[in-house]
C-alpha cells in the first residue's frame, strides 16, 4: 500500500466517504505538497462532513478558556518545585527569576492573541508555524509538543498515585494509575462544553487554595505564627540571594539562571489558551479576554504566592531539600508547620490530589488538540482529524491518551530511568513552543504585510510589536539552550543527554522532514491566511472548509 494511501495529503482532500473529491497532491507520507487541481465545489464542508473532517464544535466561553489555562499550569511543580527554588537563588533571586519569566510569558500570549484571534484553529501553534514560517518546523513544533503534553498525562497519573500514599503507603500505584488512566481518558469524549465545565471546577478548587494561602501567609508574616512578627526577616538572615555551585557572585547568577529555567517549566501550559481557540464561541472576543484573564491570573497567582513564601521560609529550611512527591515537601506546609498549624498538611495533599488529576484531565485535551491540528495540516495520519457527531475528535484523544500508559514502567527500577527521560522531553518542548509561537508571529506580520492587510484589521492588536515578539524568541532559545548548563559545570554525560534529549529530537524531526520533502520557507505572499479566519461578522471562512 502507497503511503499517500495511508496518511492523506490535506484534510480537503478527502470527503466524509473517504473519497478523494478532485485534489491531487505530489507528497510523501505526511503530504505536503502542491494542488494539481480543484477542491470540492468552492470548499464549503456540508454539515455531513465536518463531522468527519475534522471539524471541532465552538461550546468553550471564555471562562473555559481560563480554566483549561490555568488548569494545565498549576500543578505539582507550583505547589512543590517553588521549595527547591527557593533554596537554588534565595528569596530574591526566586522572586526575580519568576517575573523575568513572567515577561517572557506575557510576549508570547500577546502574539498567540494576535494569530488566534485572526485565525481560531484547534492546537494552533503547529499550525501557524506550519502556514506561516516552515512546514517542517510545524512538523517539529507539533508533534515534539503533543508528546509533551501526551507524556506528562503519564507523569500526572503517577503523581496522582504518589500524592494517595501520603494517607496510604501500602496502596498498589498501578491500580491508581489504571483507574485515573480510564475516569481521564473517559471523560475527554464527553462533549467539550460538559468537559469546560469539570475542568472549571477542578482549577477553581487549586485557585481558591492559593487565594487562601495568600491570606494565611500574610497573617503568619504580620505575627499570627508562632515565630511572631517575621517581615522581611528571612531577605537578612540567611539573605536574599543564594550561591548555588559556585562561591561568589557568579553562584549567586547561576542561582538565579536555574530558577529561571525552573519557572519557565512551571508556567508552561498558560498557552493552553491557544489550544482551545479553535473550540471558543465568538473567538473574536472570547479569546483575546481569555487571554488577558489567564495570563494576569498566573502571573498574579504565581508572583504573589512565592513573594510570601519568601517571606514565611528561609531558604536554609532542610524541609525544602526533600525529594518527596506528595504535602510534606510543599513550602506551603512547611510553612504551616512553622507556624503551628497542624491541619494544613491533610488539605494541602487533597489540593494537590486536585491539581494533578485537573492537569491530567488538561493534557489529553491539550495533546488530542494538537493531534488534530498536525492532521489538519497534513503532518499526521488523517484518522486524527475526524469527529463524531459531537465534535470529540475520538481517534486523537486515543492516540493521546496511550501514552499515558507509560506510567505503568514506574512500578520497576529500570522503567522508571525510561521513564524519566521521556519526562525530560516534556520540560524542553513547551520552550520550543513558545520560541516557534513568537517566530510564527514574525512571519505572521510579515505575511500580512506581503498581502496588504493592515495590522488594523487584527481582531486583537498587541502593543510594541514585532519588538515583543523579537524578545520573545531571543530569550526562550537563550533559555533552551542553557537549560541544561549545571552539566557544564559538573559534567556527566548521562546528565547532559537527559537535558538535551528534547533538543536533539526537535533538530531529528526538523532536518529530517526537510531532507524528507525539500520544501522551502512559506512565501509570505503566499501564506494561508484565509482558512479557519472569521470575517467582521464572527463566521468562519468557508474557504477550505472552515477550522
Amino acid at each position: 500500500m502507497k503511503p499517500d494511501e495511508i496518511w492523506p495529503a490535506h484534510p480537503a482532500d478527502f470527503s466524509s466517504s473517504g473519497e478523494e473529491v478532485g485534489v491531487v497532491r505530489e507528497t510523501g507520507i505526511f503530504g505536503a505538497g502542491d494542488e494539481k487541481g480543484a477542491k470540492k465545489g468552492d470548499g464549503v464542508a456540508s454539515d455531513a462532513d465536518s463531522a468527519h473532517a475534522g471539524e471541532l464544535q465552538r461550546q468553550l466561553s471564555g471562562r473555559h478558556l481560563n480554566f483549561i489555562a490555568i488548569g494545565g499550569t498549576i500543578g505539582t511543580g507550583f505547589f512543590l518545585g517553588t521549595g527547591t527554588a527557593l533554596v537554588k537563588a534565595g528569596p530574591a533571586g526566586c522572586l526575580i527569576s519568576y517575573i523575568f519569566v513572567g515577561s517572557i510569558l506575557w510576549s508570547v500570549m500577546v502574539c498567540l492573541g494576535e494569530m488566534a484571534t485572526y485565525i481560531p484553529t484547534a492546537g494552533a501553534f503547529s499550525a501557524y508555524a506550519t502556514r506561516f514560517v516552515d512546514d517542517s518546523l510545524g512538523f517539529a513544533v507539533g508533534w515534539l509538543y503533543w508528546f509533551s503534553w501526551a507524556i506528562t498525562y503519564a507523569l500526572s497519573l503517577v503523581a496522582a498515585g504518589l500524592i494517595i500514599q501520603y494517607w496510604k503507603e501500602d496502596v498498589n500505584l498501578g491500580i491508581v494509575i489504571a483507574v485515573f488512566w480510564v475516569v481521564f481518558t473517559l471523560v475527554n469524549y464527553l462533549p467539550v462544553g460538559i468537559y469546560g465545565e469539570l475542568e472549571m471546577w477542578l482549577s477553581s478548587l487549586k485557585v481558591i487554595t492559593i487565594v487562601g494561602f495568600i491570606i494565611f501567609a500574610i497573617c503568619i508574616a504580620a505575627g499570627v505564627g508562632d515565630e511572631g512578627t517575621l517581615g522581611f526577616k528571612y531577605w537578612h538572615n540567611p539573605g536574599a540571594f543564594n550561591e548555588y555551585l559556585v562561591s561568589g557572585g557568579v553562584g549567586q547568577f547561576v542561582g538565579f539562571w536555574a530558577v529561571l529555567i525552573q519557572a519557565s517549566v512551571a508556567y508552561q501550559g498558560a498557552e493552553l489558551v491557544g489550544v482551545g481557540a479553535g473550540e471558543a464561541r465568538d473567538p473574536r472576543k472570547t479569546v483575546p479576554q481569555a487571554i488577558r484573564v489567564t495570563f494576569w491570573g498566573i502571573m498574579a497567582l504565581f508572583v504573589v504566592t512565592m513573594f510570601l513564601i519568601t517571606m514565611i521560609v528561609p531558604s536554609d529550611d532542610p524541609n525544602l531539600l526533600s525529594d518527596s512527591s506528595n504535602a510534606s515537601a510543599s513550602p506551603l506546609v512547611i510553612a504551616a508547620h512553622r507556624a503551628g498549624v497542624k491541619v494544613l498538611p491533610d488539605i494541602i495533599n487533597a489540593v494537590l490530589l486536585t491539581a494533578v488529576l485537573s492537569a491530567a484531565n488538561s493534557n489529553v485535551y491539550s495533546g488530542s488538540r494538537v493531534l488534530v491540528a498536525l492532521a489538519e495540516e497534513g503532518q499526521a495520519p488523517a484518522i486524527f482529524k475526524r469527529t463524531n457527531r459531537w465534535g470529540i475528535p475520538v481517534y486523537s484523544v486515543a492516540g493521546t491518551a496511550v501514552i499515558g500508559l507509560f506510567g505503568f514502567l514506574n512500578l520497576s527500577s529500570s522503567g522508571g530511568k525510561v521513564f524519566n527521560w521521556l519526562l525530560n522531553i516534556s520540560g524542553v518542548a513547551g520552550l520550543t513552543n513558545w520560541a516557534g509561537t513568537c517566530l510564527s508571529h514574525l512571519f505572521f506580520m510579515r505575511a500580512l504585510k506581503a498581502q496588504g492587510i493592515s495590522r488594523d484589521q487584527l481582531p486583537y492588536k498587541s502593543r510594541f510589536q514585532p519588538y515583543t515578539a523579537y524578545y520573545g524568541l531571543i530569550m526562550n532559545v537563550l533559555v533552551t539552550l542553557t537549560q541544561g548548563f549545571t552539566v557544564f559545570i559538573n559534567w556527566s554525560t548521562s546528565d547532559f543527554f537527559a537535558a538535551y534529549v528534547s533538543l536533539i529530537l526537535f533538530v531529528v524531526l526538523w532536518a529530517g522532514h526537510k531532507a524528507w520533502y525539500r520544501q522551502p520557507m512559506v512565501d509570505p505572499a503566499k501564506a494561508d491566511l484565509v482558512r479557519g479566519r472569521y470575517d467582521s461578522c464572527g463566521e468562519r471562512s468557508a474557504v477550505d472548509g472552515g477550522v
